[in-house]
């Protein structure tokens, strides 16, 4: 049994916490679109006048809880590269390709955050009380085709970082 140095234990710290991350924020993500919101369109929420305040707040603090993810997942690939790179003193290819990855995915969660987000719930908010919510707001097809984009994206890029951390883990 080989005994590993410092600098392998901490490499392997940081590409456990990256798998971890991952796999919270993946699967939060599909709980999410496959369980939440399905369930809330089933029972008519969607047409009740405050489901845009509601969808808003949950999309909101979701967000942010991508947005820390995706930051900590960047912060882990980027560390377990340098720390490869200290040891073995060379880069390999799949440390590129997560890296950029990793950018893509706090890319797309920084999109999410602050423009779609926002955008979505301003457009889908009732401001006339009176006036009964009959039908989608012209626009919001267009940012739903724009999320569902972005949210196939972010699985798929997430599913290949997972794939590339979980396979070049000693």
């Amino acid at each position: 049994m080989a005994i590993m140095s410092n600098l392998e234990l901490k490499e392997r710290d940081w590409r456990s916490l990256a798998l971890l991350t991952l796999g919270f924020w993946l699967s939060g993500s599909l709980l999410l679109d496959l369980v939440v919101m399905p369930v809330l369109y089933t029972t008519g929420m969607m047409s009740d006048a405050n489901f845009a305040t509601t969808g808003y707040t949950l999309f909101q603090v979701f967000n942010h809880i991508e947005v820390f993810c995706a930051a900590l997942v960047l912060t882990a690939v980027l560390v377990f590269r340098y720390l490869h790179t200290r040891v073995l003193h060379r880069v390999a290819n799949w440390e590129n390709w997560s890296v950029f990855l990793a950018i893509a995915l706090l890319s797309v969660a920084l999109l999410f955050n602050y423009l779609l987000t926002p955008q979505m719930g301003a457009l889908g908010i009732q401001l006339n009380l009176f006036q009964p919510v009959t039908e989608t707001p012209s626009g919001m097809d267009q940012l739903h085709g724009i999320y569902w984009t972005l949210e196939m994206l972010k699985l798929v890029a997430g599913g290949v970082l997972l794939g590339l951390i979980y396979r070049h883990d000693r």
